[in-house]
């Protein structure tokens, strides 16, 4: 069966469409017009082995803000599209990253109980072109939209391009070992509940 989901978001702020493939070989086509943003995202593609599509356009008079976030919302969306009902998948994962100086965290559950919790504090307010604490505000419309339980942290660093790029590397290889099929109960949904919706 295929793991792939579709979302198109067309609002006066801004048009957003992604497709993305569970079960990918880390293709990515990120068109932004946020160079930070998109190379963010290929992060996720990359290192989560997933196929990633993003075409986005938007109003930017007022900044990034709402470009920025309606990805993370379409992104989450589509991701919980094309899990399904989740049949299979081992569900729980995380992932420790380092990147130089810079250690990140991030634990997820993709159970269907959306949650976040990101400390990343940064030292200056721009990644870029990208105003730094759209990162931790991308994780937190990401995971809603998935419905999933994330926590992404900064353990140490002080380089805040090593910092944003490690907890996106993180958050891809927790959701690449979250997604596998467990070969164990390949036919089970993973929850005592019997759905993960």
């Amino acid at each position: 069966m295929e793991r792939i989901g579709k979302i198109t978001r067309d609002t006066k702020e801004s048009q957003v469409t992604v497709e993305l493939n569970l079960d990918g070989t880390a293709q990515a086509k990120v068109d932004t017009p946020n160079g930070m943003l998109n190379h963010l995202v290929e992060q996720i593609a990359r290192h989560g082995l997933i196929d990633i599509s993003v075409i986005a356009k938007g109003d930017l008079s007022p900044g990034w803000h709402h470009l920025v976030e309606d990805v993370g919302i379409v992104l989450g969306q589509a991701l919980r599209s094309a899990l399904g009902e989740g049949r299979g998948i081992v569900r729980v994962a995380h992932s420790l990253v380092p990147l130089d100086e810079t250690l990140a965290l991030v634990a997820l559950d993709l159970g269907g109980r959306p949650y976040a919790v990101v400390t990343a504090p940064f030292s200056g307010t721009d990644l870029g072109d990208m105003p730094s604490d759209l990162v931790r505000h991308f994780l937190e419309v990401f995971a809603l939209e998935a419905r999933i339980n994330l926590h992404a942290e900064i353990i140490r660093g002080t380089n805040d391009h090593h910092k944003a790029e490690a907890i996106f590397k993180a958050l891809a290889r927790a959701l690449r070992d979250a997604t596998k099929i467990d070969d164990r109960a390949s036919h089970d949904v993973p929850s005592t509940k019997g759905t993960i919706s």
